[in-house]
């Protein structure tokens, strides 16, 4: 299923993005989605924050196909399915990944052999199989500590790739809802939270306040524009961690 890896890795680079380095996020920086670890494992030796950031495509497509793909047995899983079970392996690891498969197969955790696996996956339905295992992969990512700050990504990301795995298995989806509610009121800070968590935007904010202070007749000689910009994110990541779990608990309370 060549067709199938190449519309999948490609759904992966969409959403994964380019270089991304979060102050909260456990895996480090990534290229790609491809992060520091899976690198050096892939070129069997250290890697820097450097060797990242210049990481080409192909060569994450390479990671993608051995790491992810194949450690998941995604050519043998039928259309769909493959892809779901396949960004669930990069966004939390081949063995979770197919340890949810299992689960939504109602499949013993151990037990069963791969084979069996897949078998089980073959006979059934895919659109509901699909589906579960989303739903599973959502309620382990709702479990994380990481949820209040990247909860509403992954959950937009589980949701396109549920729409996205039905229509490879051929089942007809209706498109997302647009209109009103909380969606459109998170519509602004999901334009501005990337701005706020650039280090380059910060960078230049601080220098350009240090020009303006020094015209000013202050002397800004001192000033360390790289540690002040990477406090700045921390503040900024703290400040998210907050809102975010404060607007959570609000939302439950509203729905309870």
């Amino acid at each position: 299923m060549q067709d199938d890896f190449e519309r999948a890795v490609a759904l992966v680079f969409g959403l994964e993005g380019g270089y991304v380095s979060h102050p909260l996020d456990p895996g480090g920086p990534t290229r790609f989605g491809v992060t520091k670890a899976a690198l050096a494992l892939a070129r069997g030796r250290p890697v820097s924050d450097a060797d990242v950031m210049t990481l080409g495509q192909a060569e994450a497509k390479q990671i993608y196909r051995a790491r992810y793909w194949d450690a998941v047995h995604a050519e043998a899983l039928p259309a769909g399915v493959n892809l779901a079970v396949f960004d669930c392996a990069v966004n939390s690891g081949p063995g979770r990944a197919l340890a949810l498969l299992r689960q939504a197969l109602a499949l013993p955790r151990s037990d069963a052999s791969d084979a069996a696996m897949l078998e089980a996956a073959r006979r059934a339905d895919p659109a509901g199989l699909i589906s579960e295992v989303c739903r599973l992969r959502l309620r382990f990512l709702q479990r994380l500590p990481t949820w209040p700050v990247f909860g509403r990504g992954w959950t937009r990301r589980v949701g396109l790739i549920e729409r996205e795995a039905l229509a490879m298995a051929g089942v007809s989806v209706r498109p997302p809802a647009s209109g009103g509610g909380p969606a459109q009121e998170s519509k602004a800070m999901d334009l501005v939270k990337p701005i706020l968590q650039s280090r380059t935007v910060w960078s230049n904010l601080i220098g350009l306040a240090a020009v303006s202070l020094s015209a000013l007749g202050f002397d800004t000689s001192q000033l360390d524009a790289g540690k002040f910009a990477d406090t700045s994110l921390q503040v900024v990541a703290g400040l998210s961690f907050i809102a975010s779990t404060a607007f959570r608990i609000v939302a439950t309370r509203r729905l309870s």
